[in-house]
């Protein structure tokens, strides 16, 4: 387990850098560390342990859908408190958010 250094600092600070009112994905997030999309896995397993100060909402599946846990109603509330569009069904709205915010 990582302990705040390396990978996954790195992915917290990507995360910190995505604008309020934006969101990003697991595998932009990973693509910009590793270069590849495969990595979306190890930048979800650093947001489930992320510091408080990083802006964990923002980041959501390829598919606009939220993490499976019980913080998806969290999530989708400070998503749509920044203005950010989501479908009927709790997605960001890609279309309409002007896609995945890109590193």
């Amino acid at each position: 387990m990582a302990t705040g250094g390396g990978f996954s600092a790195s992915v917290w600070a990507l995360v910190r850098r995505v604008p309020a009112g934006r969101a990003t994905t697991y595998g932009m997030l990973a693509e910009a560390h590793f270069g590849v999309v495969r990595g979306a896995r190890g930048v979800g397993q650093a947001m489930a342990r992320c510091p408080d100060d990083v802006p964990w909402w923002r980041v959501v599946h390829a598919d606009g859908s939220m993490k499976g846990t019980a913080g998806a109603d969290e999530q989708r509330a400070r998503l749509a408190e920044e203005g950010i569009p989501l479908t009927p069904d709790g997605r960001v709205d890609w279309p309409r958010a002007g896609g995945p915010w890109s590193p």
